[in-house]
Parts: structure tokens; sequence; C-alpha cells
């Protein structure tokens, strides 16, 4: 179940920030609502997945995902560009989360 709980805080995560973007710096009062809401959210499946899941993992993954997901929607949805650099940066964030992964001890 804390997998689960650490997915609904990235979709919620990812969420928040693309509202950020809508809200057009706080001037579009839904969006800006739901930046609150979508970040509330998924601060409370982060908490949930953190009582099993090991912090130095969880934020890895929540923050990178978070990230690589955000580069894609801005990418497709708001027409950002996309050049090597980019995509290598985004590379070497799931090198760095695997790694993490990979580092953990076995219990």
């Amino acid at each position: 179940m804390h997998w689960i709980y650490l997915i609904m805080a990235i979709l919620f995560e990812v969420s928040g920030t693309t509202c950020m973007k809508i809200s057009d710096g706080f001037s579009k009062l839904a969006p800006t609502l739901f930046i609150f809401i979508f970040y509330g959210l998924s601060f409370t499946f982060l908490s949930l997945a953190l009582k099993v899941l090991p912090i130095a993992l969880t934020y890895a993954i929540w923050s990178g995902i978070g990230t690589a997901a955000i580069t894609v929607i801005g990418v497709i949805w708001f027409g950002e560009g996309i050049n090597a650099i980019k995509l290598a940066s985004l590379l070497l964030i799931i090198i760095g989360v695997a790694g993490l992964h990979f580092s953990q001890e076995v219990h």
C-alpha cells in the first residue's frame, strides 16, 4: 500500500505544479485553489508512504519522477523546448533514483 501512497503523492504533486503554471502567477482563482489542494494531498500521501519507505529513496522517487513528469508536461502541453542537455539531465535523474533504490539494504 505504501507504494500506492507514493504514486498518489507524485500524481498530486505534478497536478499542483501544473496548476501553478495555469494559475498565471496566482491571478486565476480556480487553478490557484487547486495548487493548495493538490499539494496538501501530495504531502498527505507522501507522509503515509514515509511510514514504511526510507526517506532518501522516497523523496528521490517523489521529486525525480515529479521533475521528469513536469518536464514532459511542459514540452507537450505548454510547448516548452527540449534539447539534448535536458534529455541527458532527465536520464541522470532516473539513474540517480535507480542508484538510490539499488543501494538500499535488504532487510
